[in-house]
């Protein structure tokens, strides 16, 4: 048997990950008669007796390049190489394929969010909600088997594609975490508040400092919030780091860091994680893994990877008051209730 395994947009963070999780798994097949073919862009992966490497890095030089391979490129390499099965990890499936079996892998969640980008707000996020997202609601309809990676994706995608439940297979991504240490319960501890992402705008650094601006009217300053950002990636970053030196809010822009220190952050911080579109929300996971307080967005892939997690508080990510008044109750805590689990129930104690 032959697999062929198309993944030209991945060089980078989860989408990355995800292709080397695949990469591992064909390495590491159990039956040694499958062939494997892994066709990418960028990621030098070394081939073996059982995997071929075919690299196309001028895929990721514009939107036209990437078109022009999927629709052209793609089918010729399927011709060619002749598989029994295709496996799509590019949230669309290969074209013009002459009805070959074909595995879709879905990691991108922006068609199936809730909240919806206007135009004039973001134009890549609304291309891909209402262009490439359409595409991607046919290839489910096309595939013949679709994995993603969450319980509530599963539901969306059988809810917009009109398919059989028993067609969308769920596949949560394998989480090498050796934690080391947890949660220590120290006043310092509690008074460091941390948010490891990058600054694309759904992260929501925003709402952060909306609600650290209402501790300061408060007169509350006595804390500490890391952001791994440098302050200038995007427009919208570079004004909210303007903001914070005005207003000589706590928060400390410390850039990239490596996986080693978010996990020490871990240890010694209460993780906040405001963003409101994830498919699954690595740092959620991290953070619980390490018994560390979370204080987190009130949406469907946070309930699914805190359920039955007592350490966290919920709130809406579009209102600033609310996670104000989370972040006041964990300051507010009393020394003698430091080694209380933090609750998801709003009207119990901390």
């Amino acid at each position: 048997m032959k697999i062929i395994v198309f993944d030209v947009p991945a060089d980078s963070g989860g989408a990355l990950s995800i292709l080397e999780e695949y990469y591992h798994k064909a390495i590491n097949y159990p039956d040694k008669n499958v062939q494997w073919v892994f066709v990418l862009s960028k990621p030098n992966f070394k081939e073996t007796n059982k995997v071929k490497i075919l690299r196309y890095p001028w895929v990721k030089k514009s939107w036209w390049h990437r078109l022009f391979f999927d629709y052209f490129i793609a089918p010729r390499l399927v011709k060619k190489h002749k598989p029994d099965k295709i496996l799509s990890l590019q949230n669309t499936i290969i074209p013009r394929t002459n009805k070959i079996e074909q595995i879709l892998y879905i990691h991108q969640s922006l068609p199936f969010v809730e909240y919806k980008f206007k135009l004039r707000e973001n134009i890549r996020y609304w291309v891909y909600q209402n262009i490439i997202g359409r595409m991607i609601v046919k290839s489910i309809e096309k595939a013949d088997c679709v994995i993603v990676q969450t319980n509530w994706m599963k539901k969306a995608c059988i809810k917009k594609a009109h398919v059989e439940i028993n067609k969308i297979l769920v596949e949560p991504p394998k989480i090498n975490v050796e934690v080391r240490n947890h949660f220590e319960s120290k006043k310092a501890n509690l008074k460091t508040f941390f948010y490891p992402a990058h600054g694309a705008s759904y992260k929501n650094h925003k709402i952060i400092i909306e609600a650290c601006e209402k501790l300061k009217d408060k007169g509350i300053n006595d804390y500490k919030l890391i952001f791994t950002l440098q302050g200038d990636e995007y427009p919208h970053i570079s004004k909210l780091y303007k903001k914070v030196l005005e207003k000589g809010l706590p928060i400390n822009f410390i850039g990239k860091i490596d996986r080693e220190t978010v996990f020490d952050y871990y240890k010694k911080s209460v993780l906040i994680f405001p963003s409101y579109i994830e498919t699954f929300g690595l740092p959620l996971l991290e953070a619980k893994l390490h018994k560390s307080p979370i204080i987190a967005c009130d949406m469907a892939f946070a309930h699914e990877i805190l359920e039955d997690y007592d350490k966290v508080l919920f709130f809406d990510p579009f209102n600033s008051e609310e996670l104000y008044e989370s972040m006041l109750k964990i300051l507010t805590l009393e020394e003698k209730n430091l080694d209380k689990k933090v609750s998801k129930y709003p009207d119990s104690p901390l």
